[in-house]
């Protein structure tokens, strides 16, 4: 391989918005600089297809191929976009790596293995974009005995990670996850718990706006005790990490179960409650694995819901809780950069997944290689 080269990085998580991409250069140091930068929203049908198919249903096998098919068609034009914006072919491109949309994540389940569903189409985008496709991220890791997630701590050590002091990254998507990064010792991350899945959602019911626009509505209201409490009780909140979890667990049917006897509450004060109930999750797992944390850089949509991160910084008042732009790389570009990074890794046939995150019995190579 070149000195540096060229990878674009594609990533819909689970906050169901659209496809954040980024062309970045790579070094052969793994050093990773991001040139251009493109989001695509999903259109309502794609959207509405894809959350449906995260809880079981009728005909699931036809409707995911399709909306695999639908989501390798929204990856190209992101593709195209990048492309145009930076002047460059399908030529100058080494590989996309395309995490693909989450709809199951039941690691370690049912029979000692379990599973992790992304669909996607790497063979269409590769038909579309005539660029090599890096896919199938994290079954390699499963095989392994791991969660498969989180996928992006390694990344964050290489880009976050200090040598003089230990740091903590969160990504708050639609799940959130942390990786903490001490100096001279293993990686770790995990979920905490939900990020913006919960919100979105009764933003979306009670609104009609797709998320709270820096948690204005959130702030209009007021915290319930007694619903905190509740939510807080959660068994997986109290799991030990290695852990992973998703929309299987923090999804509309567990939310209206802990609402029972909260009928008369205000919306905003449901808003302002599930928008505490994000943050605590976050802060108690800080103050538990990451006490000695100088600052906790935040990334994902999250990092602009002003009401979260007041959250954040109040439950953390010894931490610098600041937003990953601030840092170099700004909040919704670092999954994206992320998938960049572990394309890379996987041409060059290197491990990217960490025991000490996933609980893997050791370091795998990630992903499938459709060529183009």
């Amino acid at each position: 391989m070149s000195a540096s080269q060229r990878f674009i990085g594609l990533m819909s998580g689970t906050s169901l918005d659209g496809v954040d991409g980024v062309l970045a250069s790579l070094t052969e140091a793994g050093q990773i600089r991001v040139e251009h930068h493109a989001f695509c929203p999903f259109e309502a049908p794609l959207r509405e297809a894809l959350l449906a198919l995260n809880t079981p249903g009728d005909n699931e096998l036809h409707r995911a191929a399709l909306a695999a098919n639908a989501l390798a068609r929204r990856y190209a034009l992101v593709v195209r976009q990048l492309l145009k914006a930076s002047a460059l072919s399908p030529q100058d491109i080494a590989a996309i790596g395309a995490h693909g949309q989450t709809v199951r994540h039941q690691p370690q389940l049912h029979d000692g293995t379990g599973y992790t569903l992304q669909l996607n189409n790497p063979a269409l985008l590769a038909e579309l974009t005539g660029i090599d496709v890096v896919a199938d991220l994290r079954t390699r890791d499963l095989a392994a005995g791991g969660q498969g997630a989180p996928l992006v701590p390694a990344f964050h050590q290489g880009v976050f990670g200090r040598s003089d002091a230990t740091v903590a990254v969160l990504n708050i998507g639609g799940i959130s996850n942390l990786s903490v990064l001490h100096p001279g010792a293993a990686v770790r991350g995990w979920d905490c718990g939900p990020g913006n899945a919960l919100i979105d959602h009764w933003c979306q019911r009670h609104t009609g706006q797709p998320f709270d626009q820096d948690g204005a509505w959130a702030r209009s209201g007021q915290v319930l005790p007694a619903l905190l409490e509740r939510l807080l009780q959660e068994d997986y909140l109290r799991q030990p990490p290695p852990k992973s979890t998703g929309r299987d667990l923090f999804n509309p049917p567990w939310l209206q179960a802990r609402l029972q006897g909260f009928d008369s509450a205000a919306p905003a004060d449901v808003q302002a409650t599930l928008t505490r109930f994000t943050a605590e999750a976050c802060v108690r797992d800080v103050r538990a694995h990451a006490s000695d944390a100088q600052a906790l850089i935040v990334c994902g949509g999250g990092a602009f819901n002003g009401a979260l991160m007041a959250g954040l910084r109040t439950g953390l008042p010894r931490v610098a809780v600041v937003d990953s732009g601030e840092c170099g790389l700004p909040p919704l570009q670092v999954e994206a950069a992320a998938f960049a990074w572990l394309a890379f890794k996987c041409l060059r046939r290197e491990p990217a997944s960490l025991p000490s995150v996933t609980g893997a019995q050791g370091a795998r190579v990630l992903g499938a290689i459709y060529p183009r």
